[in-house]
């Protein structure tokens, strides 16, 4: 019924359609399920991928282990192949037979050999210009001027005058200290009481103005370096009775293991090595051969040589002469551009050089022949001879071997690993990241060989700090005496603490004096130390440094890999340093009397072997040199005047630089 103003109508009846709720019940369903079967789902491939994650890690796992043990077994096998290949040389060694070199030219190499000049320094040759009308004034006068060293007074006016002038560098210091060292190795007591009077002085000036820790840390005084040859004539004989030999089969245990693997000898890596920088990081193809080598001229013995197929030609040299002459010194030996080496695979015979019309080229890049190369065999016979030295040949050669030089020296030649081309290197620079990574952690792939090449020598390092480190009973007498010195002036200030005092120590002994001697054995033996040994010596350095600090060496993933490798090893040689330094100071002291007597016997067996006149004179270039400032500083101190020093000096110069005076 329908009503509008006042009317009214009966329309009838009116059905509504009854709404259908199907849809929810097919809508909700349609969501709930795909969404359980979309968590079903997941949780089915977490599961499966955290298995196979599982698997993986207990792959990886299993594949460390088996590394490890690899590592291990390989380390074992190389120690037992190194120690029944060292065997019979350590039985040359029980012989005497350590190349041990005399004390002239082993204080020539320690205090002159780093020098500009290196080995043609006047202090190693002796050779003054001086002319032969003139050599008898100049001998009086030299002799004169060391009467004039042996004057306290006078040398400390001396030295203290070339510190303060600005130009008197570290390296003159250096130079200037090993040369008096020698003008004045006959009173050796004298140069001991010189050295003392300066590190009276450095001391106090350090512990009260400066960082008591920094001083002996480098030799930026005439001081520090005179302490460091000190050390090294008073530990020349410590070094021929017992630290010697270990370290010698050290160096030698190094070199062969080194020369068991492939050697670049144009980027000089190797494939065994401590040194993760040194490290060859391709693996290159190569076999062990024995040559039969014939010494021509020096009878029909042949003599069984290891190389490797991959060695150049210079290098198979090397490792003939060092077999054929190995009682020799090296100095003794024959040099590898001295000698010849034939290859008579039949009737005729074949020259073997480096490079020749044969060698191979790779694009712009010419390979260093090897043994492989020209084809020789295992057991092959080879002949050595040494060069023709007629004028006429011994041009030639000399021709032939600067030719040879200058290939060597191109930048286009390569021996094992051929560096990248300028087209490789805008190649690899449009590389992805992802590919530099991947490179990356190939070349890391082979750090495990420094692993095993640890391994294989640990006993030779172990021998070697111990004969340093654990020898108490036989502590050299000038060790003793200087590090109770060091105690008895830390006591007399009072901001010196026990581990400034260790400090003191480490930079008196095993810093300023070991380390030297360790990364360089050819200032102790008659040997050739190459560069890819020196790479390794140069980490066992480190190491025995390490070893000497008080701080710890928080080590992490991006330490070097040098500090990680003998990580483990490192708190051992700490303690060893403590004990030593705790056994010395618990010992017996050794009085200035005994001192002298130790200091006076070293002067008179060694003193007349060395360069002093040479040393003289080479002292005086300074002493006119820094003249005015010398006259100036005498003038002024009443000793001197007394003793009328500036006077002599100025008799001194007039004769030696050959002026008329009327003094």
């Amino acid at each position: 019924m329908i009503k509008f103003g006042k009317g009214e109508w009966v329309i009838g009846s009116v059905q509504y359609e009854k709404k259908n709720d199907l849809s929810l019940y097919i809508i909700i369903p349609a969501v709930i399920v795909p969404m359980l079967i979309i968590i079903i789902i997941s949780v089915y491939c977490y599961r499966r991928k955290s298995q196979q994650a599982e698997r993986e890690y207990e792959k990886v796992k299993h594949q460390l282990e088996n590394l490890e043990e690899s590592v291990r077994d390989r380390c074992k096998k190389e120690f037992t192949d190194l120690m029944i290949e060292m065997e019979d040389h350590t039985n040359e060694l029980s012989e005497g037979r350590i190349p041990f070199l005399d004390y002239k030219t082993y204080t020539d190499r320690v205090f002159f050999l780093p020098s500009k000049d290196g080995a043609n320094d006047v202090m190693i040759t002796g050779k003054l210009d001086i002319p032969e009308a003139r050599r008898a004034t100049v001998s009086q006068a030299l002799n004169q001027f060391s009467n004039l060293l042996n004057s306290k007074t006078f040398l400390i006016n001396f030295i203290r005058t070339l510190e303060r002038s600005h130009d008197f560098n570290a390296r003159a210091k250096v130079y200037f200290a090993s040369l008096l060292t020698v003008a004045l190795h006959g009173k050796l007591e004298y140069y001991t009481d010189i050295m003392r009077t300066l590190l009276l002085e450095l001391m106090e000036e350090y512990v009260h103005s400066k960082n008591p820790k920094l001083m002996l840390r480098r030799s930026e005084t005439v001081v520090e370096r005179m302490l460091c040859n000190w050390m090294s004539i008073c530990l020349y004989q410590f070094l021929k009775d017992t630290a010697g030999e270990p370290l010698y089969k050290l160096f030698r245990a190094i070199k062969h293991q080194i020369e068991k693997g492939p050697v670049d000898a144009r980027v000089k890596k190797a494939k065994y090595t401590l040194n993760d920088t040194g490290l060859l990081g391709d693996d290159v193809e190569y076999s062990v051969l024995t040559l039969q080598v014939l010494v021509q001229g020096e009878g029909p013995d042949v003599t069984p040589v290891k190389v490797l197929s991959c060695d150049t030609i210079s290098q198979v040299k090397e490792k003939i002469i060092e077999q054929v002459y190995r009682n020799l010194p090296y100095s003794q030996r024959p040099k590898v551009d001295s000698v010849t080496l034939e290859w008579r695979p039949g009737s005729t015979g074949q020259i073997l050089s480096d490079l020749d019309l044969t060698s191979q080229k790779e694009g712009r890049w010419k390979r260093i022949n090897t043994l492989a190369h020209y084809n020789v065999r295992d057991n092959a016979t080879l002949v050595l001879s040494r060069l023709l030295h007629t004028q006429q040949n011994y041009d030639q050669n000399q021709e032939n071997h600067e030719e040879r030089n200058a290939l060597l020296d191109d930048d286009k030649v390569f021996h094992l690993v051929r560096p990248t081309d300028e087209l490789d290197e805008i190649k690899s620079k449009r590389g992805s990241i992802k590919d530099k990574s991947m490179t990356k952690a190939i070349t890391e792939i082979y750090l495990t060989r420094l692993l095993s090449v640890k391994g294989t020598l640990q006993q030779f390092v172990d021998d070697f700090f111990r004969s340093v480190l654990c020898s108490v009973s036989v502590v050299p007498p000038a060790v003793k005496y200087f590090f109770d010195f060091l105690d008895e002036q830390a006591l007399k200030h009072n901001n010196v603490d026990e581990e400034t005092i260790h400090i003191w120590k480490t930079n008196s002994l095993p810093l300023r004096f070991w380390v030297n001697i360790l990364k360089n054995p050819h200032f102790t033996f008659d040997v050739h130390v190459s560069e890819v040994v020196d790479a390794s010596l140069s980490v066992i350095a480190q190491t025995f440094m390490d070893a000497c600090t008080k701080s710890e060496h928080k080590l992490s993933r991006d330490s070097p890999s040098n500090k990680l490798l003998y990580a483990k090893e490192i708190s051992t040689y700490k303690k060893m340093v403590d004990d030593y330094y705790k056994g010395i100071r618990q010992m017996v002291s050794v009085s200035d009397q005994d001192m002298n007597t130790h200091l006076a016997e070293v002067s008179r067996s060694h003193t007349d072997k060395l360069n002093t006149q040479v040393a003289l004179h080479q002292l005086y270039q300074y002493a006119s040199k820094y003249y005015d400032g010398i006259i100036a500083s005498l003038d002024e101190d009443p000793a001197a005047q007394s003793k009328q020093l500036t006077l002599r000096l100025q008799q001194i110069a007039a004769a030696l630089e050959n002026k008329m005076t009327d003094l």
